[in-house]
């Protein structure tokens, strides 16, 4: 005969669970498999309600059934085993222990018991939980706590937010909680195209954060959706008045955020203040460099952070042991709450310089290794880096006396706004740099060049123009011999830009001078040189041109560098294509768009792609509707990047030609088509496309033929008047 179950039935759900179908497939089979599951996560991420669908999934597989006890409420650790038994219905009126009263009732039971927060008693739920599991075979436990039970045979589910983009043509699962919860307190509610766009980016400051979302679709009742997103400044204030029927820790956010803090020691706190400071992800040195001292040892900082992502404060990243270092990184909402503790205890200006001492190193070192072999390493680590490296600039900018570091950062990032694909952020950030420090200092001078540079790729040729030539100035009358160097390099730049290829190459020439006395040998001085031969083939001189660009190549291959390899191999592609060698001119241009994708360097795709689709209008292999339909991938990318080929005729050369080709063999339907159909493409899709037309020339790869240089570089030319 079947015994009745012990407790009641679990609690009802009074609303559904949206989305986490993948988190309960997993949870369902852990628990069929083991005997101790704890479903981890921060407040309000959704562990309670995940549990409770996967014991109602499970109960029918257990005899005894499955019981719930919520141990959130309890805060003496003595009474967990009372609060235990009551959960069970279980009664005892002796003086024995509560454990050997559950021991002795559950010894013989098949049945699953979930235990509900347990974050605050983690210890003494661990000693009970041992002992039930060693006591009875067949007892299984689902536990919930935002830090795991360290008990032998525990096995884990990370439970992280919500989507909040959607994986396909539906909605992201944040915003489909909101919207139904949202029709629960408006009816006739909905997500429409109008509002699609505001809902999915208000779930994405709610972090995707269950609990917020639901708090925030209550506040529908008084507010539009426009007002909560205005208001979400103060997400704390603005995000309670949940159910009163949810546990006291549910009912606001504030509380949910300060129920994990409470569970911290004051070490814990602490370092959750400091690491408010970190903007999106970070590694354990910088956390040791910024949060260190003043009552943190640095060697202490790792089992702290060990603490706190047990504590589901922080959110461990990165990739998995022997393939990347991990990282880790706060909730914006929790974020938050330790930055009012880290400003209500006056640290807060203290913390920020030295995060940004932090990031200005990371910034140095990665313009040092972006000459080598190390490229892509650099270009990831920064990328990594970006949202701190934002918070590092913002900080110097409004902070009175840290203009001259604004502008050291944000120049020495040049490598990263140039060779990454962030010519428009930079120039974002320089801009407001030089528009606070005006005097005539010597990051001044690199910010002022930087400048010129980006608004050269864009087509700016005003504005560079503009402060290259206040950088040559400067540079002469403070004779800072370097600055000089860069100045006259960009002005060439600008001059191969406005189709003066003459003019560029002897701006080039003087500033390979001004490179080599200088001793100067790195990415600037090799993009020198291959555009430089860029120049003389522009002209026509293709011989002359490549054997620059063979120097190139072999500087290029002697160190491992690859970014400025890159550009080399476009001007090769270009030469070749002139020349009618169209298989080496495809292979190196593939080459090309490859190399500069993994740095995703917008430039250097769109103009090889750009050559990709004039070469596909020629021999054998000639396809005038794949020319088009690399022409409109083009052209979505060169929206990303400033103004099309710079303004440039020779840059556009290849596309003029291609176009003119493509419109004179296609229909004027296939012509448009097909290029609303590469336009139709992402980045990623539209370098597998390009990439795709077939294997890469023998002699474009880094194993090509040895690179032949033209010899020494020039003697100093006679000096050219400035305009």
């Amino acid at each position: 005969m079947r015994r009745p179950p012990l407790g009641g039935p679990l609690p009802a759900e009074t609303t559904g669970l949206v989305g986490r179908q993948r988190e309960l497939r997993t949870l369902a089979s852990l628990v069929e498999t083991s005997r101790l599951v704890t479903v981890t996560g921060p407040g309000g991420v959704g562990k309670s309600r995940l549990a409770l669908r996967a014991a109602a999934d499970a109960a029918g597989d257990f005899p005894d059934g499955a019981c719930f006890a919520e141990v959130g409420p309890v805060q003496d650790p003595l009474l967990l085993g009372h609060a235990l038994l009551e959960a069970l219905r279980l009664t005892d009126a002796t003086a024995r222990p509560p454990l050997d009263v559950l021991v002795e009732q559950l010894a013989d039971r098949r049945m699953l018991l979930v235990l509900d927060g347990c974050e605050h008693l983690v210890g003494a739920c661990a000693e009970l939980v041992g002992a039930l599991l060693r006591s009875a075979p067949g007892l299984r436990i689902l536990a919930t706590s935002r830090q795991s039970l360290r008990v032998e045979g525990e096995h884990l589910l990370p439970l992280g937010p919500l989507p909040v983009e959607p994986a396909g043509e539906g909605l992201a699962d944040a915003v489909r909680l909101f919207a139904e919860r949202a029709a629960a307190v408006l009816p006739g509610f909905a997500v429409t195209a109008a509002n699609r766009a505001d809902l999915t980016q208000l779930c994405r400051r709610l972090d995707g954060i269950p609990l917020a979302v639901e708090l925030a679709a209550g506040r529908l009742r008084v507010l539009s959706v426009e007002q909560i997103a205005v208001r979400l400044d103060d997400r704390f204030r603005l995000l309670t008045g949940g159910s009163r029927t949810a546990p006291p820790r549910h009912q606001t956010l504030r509380t949910t955020i300060g129920w994990s803090h409470e569970l911290c020691t004051p070490q814990e706190r602490l370092l959750w203040a400091r690491l408010s400071v970190f903007a999106g992800s970070f590694d354990l040195e910088a956390a040791e460099y910024v949060c260190g001292g003043g009552g943190i040892d640095a060697e202490d900082v790792l089992d702290l952070l060990g603490e706190l992502v047990d504590k589901s404060v922080l959110l461990r990243l990165g990739e998995p042991a022997g393939e990347g270092a991990a990282r880790f990184r706060m909730l914006d909402t929790v974020r938050e709450y330790g930055g009012q503790w880290l400003r209500s205890a006056g640290e807060e200006p203290r913390l920020l310089r030295r995060h940004r001492d932090w990031y200005l190193g990371v910034a140095t070192w990665g313009e040092v290794e972006w000459f080598g072999p190390r490229q892509a390493e650099t270009a990831e680590r920064t990328r990594l880096a970006h949202p701190n490296l934002r918070a590092a600039l913002e900080f110097s900018l409004a902070e009175p006396g840290e203009e001259q570091l604004a502008l050291v950062l944000a120049g020495t990032l040049w490598f990263y706004w140039v060779g990454s694909g962030h010519l428009g952020e930079g120039r974002h950030w320089l801009d407001r740099a030089l528009a606070l420090a005006p005097e005539p200092t010597e990051a001044r001078a690199k910010a002022l060049w930087v400048t010129g540079y980006m608004a050269t790729l864009q087509g700016d040729l005003a504005r560079a123009a503009a402060v290259l030539e206040e950088c040559r100035r400067q540079a002469l009358d403070t004779g800072d011999d370097r600055a000089l160097a860069y100045a006259v390099h960009r002005q060439g730049c600008a001059a191969l830009i406005a189709d003066d290829p003459v003019r560029a190459a002897e701006l080039f020439e003087e500033a390979l001078w001004h490179y080599n006395a200088l001793g100067e040998l790195n990415c600037n001085v090799l993009m020198a040189m291959f555009e430089l031969g860029l120049a003389y083939v522009f002209q026509g001189d293709t011989a002359v041109g490549e054997s620059w660009l063979d120097r190139v190549r072999g500087i290029c291959e002697e160190h491992g560098e690859q970014w400025a390899y890159a550009y080399g191999l476009y001007a090769q592609a270009h030469a070749r294509w002139t020349l009618g060698e169209l298989r080496q001119a495809r292979g190196y241009a593939r080459e090309c768009i490859r190399l500069n994708h993994l740095f995703r360097d917008l430039l250097g795709i769109v103009l090889g792609v750009e050559l990709l689709a004039v070469l596909a209008t020629e021999g054998p292999e000639a396809d005038l509707v794949e020319a088009r339909v690399l022409q409109g991938a083009a052209h979505r990318i060169w929206q990303g990047v400033g103004r099309p080929f710079f303004g440039s005729r020779s840059f556009n050369g290849p596309h003029r030609e291609g176009a003119r080709r493509a419109r004179a063999g296609l229909t004027e339907e296939e012509y448009e088509a097909a290029f609303a159909r590469g336009a139709a493409l992402d980045l990623d899709a539209a370098v597998r496309r390009a990439l795709g037309g077939g294997e890469v020339s023998e002699d474009a790869g880094p194993e090509g033929r040895p690179g032949q240089g033209p010899g020494p570089l020039p003697v100093r030319p006679s000096p050219v008047p400035a305009g």
